[in-house]
This record gives C-alpha cells, structure tokens and sequence, in this order.
C-alpha cells in the first residue's frame, strides 16, 4: 500500500488568551484532582441522588457524595459552582481535519490526554450557538453510518459535560484517508466545552478510556495502525509544538504533528532516546525518578509522568514546585491566583535551568517556557505548578515545546530529541 504522509500543522489560535489560573482550573477539572495549594478552588462534596426518588417515588433512592471541583465565595457565603468563565475553554492550536464524502472540515484539538474523536454536530439544540464554528452534518456525509446503540459522554470535575451519538465516517488527517473511523457527534454541550473556537477534539491517549457505550471504540490511531494506513515499521506519531517566540529561531516556531513517520528536519541528525510506556492508565505515562533545578539534582523514586499535548503547562508534586520558584529571583506563590509567579522583569541569565527525567535521561524546559501568561503587578504566571494530589506528573506544552516528542505506539515506548530554539524570550506581552 502506498502511504501519502505529510506535517499536519498545528496553526496558533489567533483568538486565544492565556491565562494561568484558567488553564489551572481546566486541569483542575480534566484530571479531577485536588489542588494542595491555598487559592480559591478546591475539591468538595456535593450530594447526588441515584435510583428512584422524588414525587411519588419513595423507596428505592440512594444518596452518594461526589467529589467537585468547587469555588470559595469571597464573600464570606457557600462555597458554589466553578464558572464556565472561570476556566480556559479555548485552545492555544488547532489542527485541520475533514470528515465524510464529501469532506466537511473541522479545527480541532490534538490531545493526548484524551482518547475521543467528537466535534459539533447539527444535532445539537437550536440554543446552542453555533457561529464561528464547523458543525458536521451526518446528512451531507454520503459515507456516514449510524452506530446504534452506542453515545458517549465527558464528564469534569465540575459537572460540566459533553455528550451525544456516535457514528463512522471516513477522516482525513494530512492526506491520510482513516475508512469507518468512528466520529461522536455533539447533542449536548455545557458552556465550558461551547465557548471556544475550535470544532470538537480528537483523542491520541489509548482507546481504553474512550468514553463510548456499551463499547469503547477505536482511536484514529489504533485505526491507522489496523487498516495498514501507516508503515508496519513506523506505527507511531510525532508532536513537534512551536512557538509564536520562536519566530526568530531556524524553524521559525514552525508547529505540527506527523503519523507514520519521523521528520528528519526535526530530528536534525540526532537519534532519539526512547523509554517504554506504561499505558495501562490510556496515557503515555514513564518513570520520571529525577529532576534537575539549575545545578541541584533532586530524586524522585516512584515517580511517573504523563505526556500531553493537550495541556499548556507542567504540572509536578509540591516540593519540586517549591525547589524551582526558591531558585528564581523574586518569584512568589499568589494564593489569589492559586500559582506561583515569576517577576515579569526577569532575565533569561536568571532562570534556572529546569529538566525532567525521561526514564534514565532528562529534558529540559526551555526558559522561555517558564513564563505562561501575564498574572498583573508586574508577575507573569509560572508555566509550572501544582499537581495537587495527582500521583504523576502532567507534562504538558511547557515541556513538550523542548523536544521534538515521539509517541510510538507500536512498540509501547515514547521518544524524544532536544528542539534546536537557541533564542529564548522569558517575557510574556501584557493582558496576555
């Protein structure tokens, strides 16, 4: 079989406006884990009633407490609901994908977090608005099939929720034609998965924990990999995440994805170091025992790490956390914001060198990803913090946008090489 591979680029979402405590919060949901840091969000108990109760249904009902993602009232009041304004609900990238006969496109949200294929559907209520978005109509796919029975549901921390059918259809992901991929068509959307640009999402985690019923489906992936639409040899992807501070460097901050092989320009003649995956959890999870701040080497014995590009920052247990900020000249932890933050004033010669043990050898971030959004008074918010109480690490963009990543599924092992960025930019524009 003939393979048309290409990049699939990942283009910056010009209307996208970072903000620390609202990546924070969305995590804070995605993961639903409980922060450990003082601030305004927490994890509380919220009681829900299952089985048969209400008017006229005395008998049969049972109560159970739900742990939530919850709010402090400043006020001094009950605690409440998260607000869907008070999470990032936008993505930073989005790639193009079409969908059905004939192509329909789509912007959608690279994650390997995740590991569902959804996106905007003309099922969903006549409330809901629509504009600016790319909305799949199953009627106009001449190769849409229903799959009967199945609907799939993502559910967060915060209650907040996604839901609808399922249904096959081909996907062409960079000239790569996927035949009878299953696609989740929204019926429903709560405001924190409507309010941003992109048109729905496509999951790069294992299958595993797709969220379809009776029966998970297959990823993109697992799909490429069945129906031979990549090489036997290279059953894999690749991430290569730029930046719009990169401009200057040789790629020019140059983003994309590959399927089926590996970019020889990314590579720039190194050869990857690979380490196996654990991917019993549906993540691309690997031993990350060590970590270096500067010249201070910290063990970490038993520590796991996830990659996801899903994800704009790093997130790490709280005595690294400290050990990096203690190392940064007039950094602070801002209970408001519920980060650390870094002066905005910093230099590149200031920052501490920061790596992650990638089974046996680290990476480093880059020090311009240290630095995340404008946080106001002069302090940009950290591009690191918490995990809370989450037992691994979530290494996201900010780590990621260090290496040229490879997720090499055929083999259950993930790789990496050093980004050529030799330029580096700590500073953040203002309001951003």
């Amino acid at each position: 079989m003939s393979h048309n591979l290409t990049r699939v680029k990942r283009v910056h979402n010009p209307k996208y406006q970072p903000s620390g405590p609202k990546s924070y919060v969305f995590l804070l949901n995605k993961y639903n884990f409980a922060p450990t840091k003082p601030g305004p969000y927490f994890q509380g108990g919220k009681v829900q009633q299952k089985g048969k109760h209400g008017l006229g249904r005395l008998f049969g009902g049972k109560a159970q407490v739900q742990k939530v993602l919850q709010k402090k009232n400043t006020a001094g009041g009950q605690p409440g609901d998260v607000p869907a304004e008070d999470q990032q609900n936008d993505s930073q990238y989005l790639c193009t994908v079409t969908i059905g006969t004939p192509p329909q496109t789509f912007r959608l949200d690279f994650d390997t977090g995740s590991a569902d294929l959804w996106v905007w559907s003309t099922e969903l209520p006549k409330s809901t608005s629509t504009s600016g978005h790319n909305v799949f109509d199953p009627k106009k796919s001449s190769t849409f099939r229903r799959t009967a029975g199945s609907t799939w549901k993502i559910s967060y921390g915060d209650g907040s929720n996604a839901s609808g059918d399922v249904g096959t259809d081909n996907v062409n992901v960079g000239g790569l034609v996927i035949q009878k991929q299953s696609i989740e068509l929204a019926k429903t959307l709560s405001a924190q998965f409507s309010s941003g640009v992109g048109d729905g999402l496509l999951g790069l985690a294992y299958g595993t924990i797709n969220t379809v019923i009776p029966k998970p489906v297959a990823t993109p992936v697992e799909n490429m990999i069945a129906q031979t639409d990549i090489p036997k040899t290279s059953e894999l992807f690749t991430a290569y995440l730029g930046s719009y501070k990169d401009k200057n460097d040789p790629d020019h901050g140059v983003s994309f994805y590959t399927f089926g092989y590996l970019d020889e320009r990314a590579l720039n003649g190194q050869t990857p170091y690979y380490t196996p995956i654990d991917n019993s959890k549906g993540f691309w999870q690997f031993n990350s025992i060590t970590a270096s701040v500067g010249s201070q080497k910290i063990q970490r014995a038993g520590n796991t790490a996830i990659a996801d590009t899903g994800t704009t920052l790093a997130l790490v247990d709280d005595s690294l956390c400290k050990a990096i900020y203690d190392a940064i000249p007039g950094s602070k932890y801002d209970d408001q914001q519920q980060g650390y933050l870094i002066p905005s004033n910093i230099t590149v010669d200031q920052l501490p060198v920061v790596s992650f043990d990638v089974g046996g050898k680290e990476f480093a971030v880059q020090k311009e990803d240290l630095t995340f959004a404008d946080a106001g008074d002069g302090f940009t918010y950290g591009g690191i913090q918490s995990r809370g109480n989450l037992p691994f690490d979530i290494l996201g963009d900010t780590w990621l946008k260090g290496i040229y990543a490879i997720f090499d599924q055929g083999n259950k092992r993930f790789g990496a090489v050093v980004r050529d960025d030799p330029t580096q930019d700590p500073s953040v524009p203002a309001g951003q």
